[in-house]
């Protein structure tokens, strides 16, 4: 309770600037205040809450069946940090830590609840990175397609069945595999990853079933294969396509007899593994050219799943750059609170053959660039923003301070720029279309001083 003697209006900025969020309800459950904290991690302004039902509001995992505030206002309860998933105004899952209380009047009659609640989404990627626990709620997306891909996920983790899973390089194919693992009666066996494009055909059969010692000249001791690592658990081939005949009539007798034999072993081993392919190619065409055993196929496409390009589905681009920033903020410890409109335009403009992973490279471009709070489109990628990459051009010759001719002129209209407006770095950004930090980053790339001259206002810029 804040002291008599408080301002009201002190509180109010108090209640405003606090980082958590805050909101208060009467006794029946609407709300009566929501403070900017509140507005932020839900997407939802006071203005769209106030008189609403909070259950209505948050769509919480625990309203329904064992809402912390209803039992803080019926029976006095205090919860304190209770970990939740909570729904933003946009749909997405966010995890939050929830603490309650109830209110009393002056007479000391209970007239409703406060509820303060802490995003913890840094905290949940953190887990993730660690734990490598992804679900189908990692799938970020709002596109048709996808949410379709998600509700696939949640069917075909129910089974053991073995699934294909089929998508260009970079829209998530590992992450999907991982999702279908964690949702499964295997999550808590090992998940194990293979990349059959990076293993020669002399090493592929030693890799996936192991050998035992004696096999050949350097096997002192017994090696497990990967088989064997994911005993019991999940087995991931990725970029299935590219082993060898050999190796995929062995994969075959695996998938058909559930056993194998490592190299130099006398009796077979038995095969208690999910299988998870995966593919960048069309397999069924590899099947018709010849490439890709039609026994096998079968064997591997009893459920498949096809992920879109991301260029199909440009809607989720605002979502999964939101998403990595969150990512970046919380492994490299910053707080970056998102991108700029003509940033986003950009991005949104882009056809990304590489599709998610190359738009989280442009993403993290810009976290490590960024000189201020928001990504700027100047701190994006150049092939982004449609500058030609060319690795192989000659460097353009330097001028007499050691800058190419493109720099020094950037320089010129820099200090010109500062000159102009008496070192006024803001009148200056505005002068050359750039944002201010954008100026001052380049700036002290180019060791640019402020002028000596002071602004109009009689004060250094």
């Amino acid at each position: 309770m804040m002291p008599s003697h408080l301002d009201p209006r002190i509180g109010s900025i108090i209640f405003d600037n606090i980082p958590d969020g805050i909101f208060t309800v009467d006794q029946d459950g609407r709300i009566t205040s929501f403070n900017r904290a509140a507005e932020r991690i839900t997407g939802w302004t006071r203005q769209e809450v106030m008189g609403n039902l909070c259950a209505r509001v948050f769509r919480a995992t625990h309203c329904e069946h064992a809402c912390f505030l209803r039992q803080s206002i019926d029976r006095g309860e205090e919860h304190r940090d209770e970990e939740v998933r909570i729904r933003t105004r946009d749909g997405r899952e966010v995890l939050v830590s929830v603490s309650t209380a109830h209110m009393e009047d002056p007479e000391g009659r209970v007239v409703g609840g406060v509820e303060m609640f802490r995003d913890l989404s840094m905290l949940a990627e953190l887990r993730r990175q660690i734990h490598g626990s992804y679900t189908s709620d990692d799938i970020v997306t709002k596109s048709p397609g996808m949410q379709g891909v998600r509700e696939l996920v949640r069917l075909v983790a129910r089974s053991s069945s073995t699934a294909l899973i089929e998508g260009e390089q970079g829209t998530g194919k590992e992450l999907v595999a991982r999702a279908i693992h964690n949702l499964g009666a295997r999550r808590e066996r090992p998940f194990v990853a293979v990349n059959c494009g990076a293993l020669p055909d002399s090493l592929a059969e030693s890799e996936l079933f192991g050998y035992r010692k004696g096999a050949f000249t350097d096997a002192s001791h017994d090696k497990p294969g990967r088989f064997a690592l994911a005993e019991g658990g999940t087995l991931f081939l990725d970029e299935i396509a590219e082993i060898s005949p050999a190796m995929q009539v062995k994969l075959l007798r695996v998938l058909q007899e559930r056993e194998y034999t490592p190299l130099g072993a006398v009796r077979s081993e038995k095969a208690d593994v999910r299988i998870l392919a995966a593919t960048n190619k069309d397999l069924a065409a590899e099947v018709g050219h010849g490439r890709f055993r039609q026994d096998l196929f079968f064997r591997l496409n009893v459920i498949r799943v096809n992920l879109p390009p991301l260029r199909a589905r440009l809607e989720d681009v605002p979502l999964l750059t939101d998403h990595f920033i969150k990512k970046f903020n919380a492994t490299q410890g910053r707080r970056i609170t998102g991108v700029s409109e003509r940033a986003m335009a950009a991005l949104m403009q882009y056809d990304y053959p590489g599709n998610v992973r190359e738009l989280e490279n442009a993403v993290e471009h810009g976290f490590v660039v960024c000189g201020g709070s928001v990504i700027e489109r100047e701190d994006l990628p150049p092939h982004v923003l449609g500058d030609p990459i060319a690795p192989l051009a000659p460097a353009p010759p330097e001028t007499e301070n050691g800058l190419g001719p493109l720099q020094n002129a950037e320089v010129i209209a820099i200090r010109e720029a500062l000159e102009r407006h008496r070192g006024n770095r803001t009148k200056a950004a505005d002068d050359l279309g750039v944002s201010r930090n954008t100026l001052w980053r380049k700036m002290r790339r180019y060791g640019l001083g402020v002028p000596r001259a002071e602004s109009a206002s009689g004060r250094p810029a």
